[in-house]
Parts: structure tokens; sequence; C-alpha cells
């Protein structure tokens, strides 16, 4: 996998490329009737579901009756699966996780759901991805749009979001 240099893409490809990590683009022509954004993407890169992985967001210790939310964190899951939100939560020393709200998400990570990318968010936040990632030399994530992917290797994706690594999916 060669490194790539960015040409003004999205903010993902400019922090791997800033960062000097190793990437490849893996664009598709995405179809908006798909309901499934992962397996699509999968099918049409002809690659294993089982490497190609979901960026969700969750808020890790909401509050219950003050009106305050909690902290925002990210769930790196393959598609082939769902996150545990239990196991996320004990993942980063918290007690509770739930599913973030779609519009909480978009404006902390400046990405559009069902394209969030982990890499190059609005903000950082802290992030958990699924131990089996480890299991493949390479795996794909979101590069910030719908019908655009980002392969890299899992270390490299641990480096440059802080990650943890944990069983967060089931």
């Amino acid at each position: 996998m060669a490194k790539r240099k960015s040409t003004g893409g999205t903010p993902a490809t400019v922090a791997l490329s800033a960062a000097g990590i190793a990437f490849e683009v893996r664009a598709y022509e995405h179809d908006p009737r798909a309901t499934s954004y992962g397996l699509e993407a999968a099918e049409a890169l002809d690659v294993d579901p089982a490497r190609v992985f979901k960026t969700l967001l969750a808020s890790l210790d909401p509050s219950t009756g003050s009106g305050q939310r909690g902290a925002l964190v990210v769930g790196i899951v393959p598609v082939t699966g769902q996150l545990d939100l239990k196991a996320l939560a004990r993942a980063l020393g918290g007690s509770k996780a739930v599913m973030a709200e779609v519009a909480a998400a978009e404006r902390a990570t400046g990405y559009v759901a069902d394209g969030i990318s982990p890499v190059g968010q609005k903000r950082p936040h802290r992030t958990v991805l699924d131990a089996s990632a480890l299991d493949h030399d390479t795996i794909l994530v979101s590069g910030g749009r719908r019908g655009f992917d980002l392969e890299l290797a899992p270390a490299d994706l641990v480096a440059i979001t802080g990650a943890v690594t944990a069983t967060i999916g089931r």
C-alpha cells in the first residue's frame, strides 16, 4: 500500500497524509437505495465484509434527568455486526452508553451520517476499535463520505485516533 498525498480530499485523507500514514482510497459508486452502506461497500469493492468497519458515535454515561449529555465517544465495529454499548462503556471506564443523536454526531465530527470517518473529525473523541480488526493486515473505514472508503492497517488507525482496542462488537 503506497502513501497517498492529499489533493484536497476529505479531512480524513488530509489527516492521514499529514501524519505520513499509508492508506489506499477505495471508492465505489454509492447506491442511494442501499440500506447497509458497509455491506454495500464490501460487495462493491469485493472485500470480505469482516474487514469493513463502521464508525458509530455514542454518548458515554449520559445524564439521567439533569438535561446534560454524556461525552461523545467513537466505536468502530465490523459492518457484519452491531456495537455492544455496554462493552463500549466498559472499554472506556464508563458504566453506560447510548447511541448519539444523528445531529449531534454530525456536528461533533463534521461528517454526514453514514459517511462518518473515524479519522479527521472536527474534534477528537475517545475511540475504541473492535479487537477483531487486529485479525487483518488492513481494514476499510469510511473516508468521510458515502462511496469513499479508506484501507489502512489497524495499528495505523489506532495510532492516528488514539484508540484502544477491545471486543465491542457482537
